[in-house]
């Protein structure tokens, strides 16, 4: 596919544009690029109606062992980056349920301050598999849970418990990553509609213990896109290339603490998965 870049001075470059292949996620590649993940280990995360995380490799295709894509990222002239991507079915729409079948909220932007309300989930977890379980499990047979319900549990550990079932999701993607590249991961960068709810990216802050970014500027497709077609004509370096931080999380809880949450997370996915 080929186009052209307008510089400064109405100067007119031809840009041939590369094809960018995923098979879940079409654009994953360049929100990445848009957010700076330009080198092994740059992580990005979108939190959608599914969720799609995708971690570049660098210059060598990784094989995965636990059920994720490997898969080329882009091409700038000769030079190759791979990645490996991993999506998950529900989550976001998760809360689109919520709020339109069991009507526990009229706004999703409610859900923050409703999970803030409670100190904790009050032991309530919930399992998304509507439509299955996509990465790391692949299991198309377990349908959805929700685990824990005592009389003690009211509609803000049921919002909040959505809420971070997002982030659970999310690290256990992350995780097989971590498994099958062996590189090491510093800082996770966030986008989609749900990355504007502060509650559940500190959270996953706390659960992966590192820093998660969340960016100015919303239309990172495009701007992965600007960024790919300019660097493939020379009209900047990948040097100058950047984008505004909005707000970076970082944990505030014990790696211990988030261990214990997470073991009982996977606990519930292993009920989930036992009812079929």
């Amino acid at each position: 596919m080929n186009g052209r870049l307008r510089d400064e001075n109405k100067t007119l470059y031809p840009i041939r544009f590369v094809g960018l292949y995923t098979r879940t996620s079409p654009g994953s590649a360049i929100v990445s690029f848009g957010q700076g993940c330009f080198s092994a280990g740059g992580i990005k995360n979108t939190y959608g109606t599914g969720g799609f995380m995708l971690m570049n490799t660098g210059d060598k295709i990784v094989e995965s062992k636990n059920g994720l894509l490997s898969t080329v990222a882009w091409q700038i002239g000769n030079q190759v980056n791979y990645a490996l991507e991993g999506s998950i079915f529900v989550s976001g729409s998760l809360m689109k349920w919520l709020r339109d079948q069991l009507q526990l909220f009229e706004n999703t932007k409610d859900t923050q301050g409703m999970a803030e309300s409670v100190e904790n989930t009050n032991g309530v977890y919930i399992v998304p598999a509507f439509v299955g379980l996509g990465a790391p499990y692949w299991d198309d047979a377990c349908q959805a849970s929700i685990v824990g319900l005592t009389f003690g549990a009211n509609k803000n550990h049921i919002v909040r418990a959505a809420l971070e079932s997002m982030a659970y999701q999310s690290k256990d993607v992350l995780e097989a990553m971590r498994q099958d590249s062996q590189i090491e991961i510093s800082s996770m960068k966030v986008d989609g509609g749900a990355a504007a709810n502060d509650f559940l990216l500190q959270f996953q802050s706390d659960l992966l213990q590192m820093p998660v970014q969340r960016f100015k500027t919303n239309e990172l497709t495009a701007l992965g896109a600007a960024y790919l077609a300019g660097l493939s004509c020379g009209y900047w370096t990948k040097e100058e290339l950047g984008v505004d931080l909005q707000k970076e999380f970082v944990p505030e809880k014990s790696e211990e603490e988030m261990a214990s949450l997470y073991a009982n997370w996977k606990k519930a996915v292993k009920t989930c998965q036992s009812y079929k």
